[in-house]
């Protein structure tokens, strides 16, 4: 009884993922730790909760793990203004809710980041609700988000849109099916892999193609 779409922000809807990579880059730097880019692209998906001792190791989290995260969103910030929307984010979350979707924006991402990216997808009025880091204590690939997300618009069940192999592992863990969008970099095999019923290329190619996957219509209770 599927009835709510919940779609992933970073990387799914709007193109930051190597932004992302590159603040926790600088961040790691600060504390003169230097890990390639590549490595910490892999991880860019998790939250900043999971991601630190994922990428640099529990003794680096016990150690600097607070100041890390904090010095991340400093950088993040910076890179900011240069995020844009994918080709067909907005679309698709129209034509969810044209089908009768509740359309919920579960990130993991800080609460301005979310509000930013928002505005940058002129989203509010089609969105039922959306979520935060500040919503759960563990960030993906931990499935609490998901059911956080599910939870604020009383939803019976959900279908999961990502763009990283987190993502489905966490829709997974939660339960739910997950389509992606390859706008992560990860490959159609890994995605695969991971639990995806389906993946494609691009947004507006989901869009096209949104009657040959889960999100095709909710399903009546």
């Amino acid at each position: 009884m599927a009835d709510t779409a919940l779609l992933d922000v970073d990387g799914t809807l709007v193109d930051t993922n190597y932004q992302h990579a590159l603040a926790w880059f600088r961040a790691f730097r600060r504390h003169d730790l230097t890990v390639p880019i590549w490595r910490i692209h892999r991880a860019i998906g998790m939250g900043g909760d999971q991601l630190v001792a994922s990428v640099a190791g529990d003794g680096f989290e016990r150690s600097h793990g607070d100041d890390a995260r904090e010095a991340w969103v400093e950088e993040f910030d910076r890179l900011l203004p240069e995020v844009q929307p994918f080709d067909g984010a907005r679309d698709l979350i129209a034509e969810l809710g044209r089908r009768g979707w509740k359309v919920v924006l579960a990130s993991s991402g800080k609460g301005k980041h979310v509000d930013a990216f928002l505005d940058l997808l002129d989203a509010r009025e089609l969105c039922e609700a959306w979520t935060s880091s500040d919503d759960a204590e563990a960030t993906k690939p931990a499935p609490d988000l998901f059911q956080v997300a599910l939870q604020r618009v009383e939803g019976s069940s959900g279908v999961v849109l990502g763009d990283s192999t987190w993502d489905v592992e966490a829709a997974a863990k939660a339960g739910l099916p997950a389509v992606a969008v390859r706008t992560g970099g990860y490959s159609v095999e890994e995605l695969r892999d991971a639990g995806a019923e389906a993946v494609h290329d691009s947004l507006r190619g989901l869009v096209e193609a949104l009657d040959s996957t889960p999100f095709a219509a909710p399903t009546p209770s």
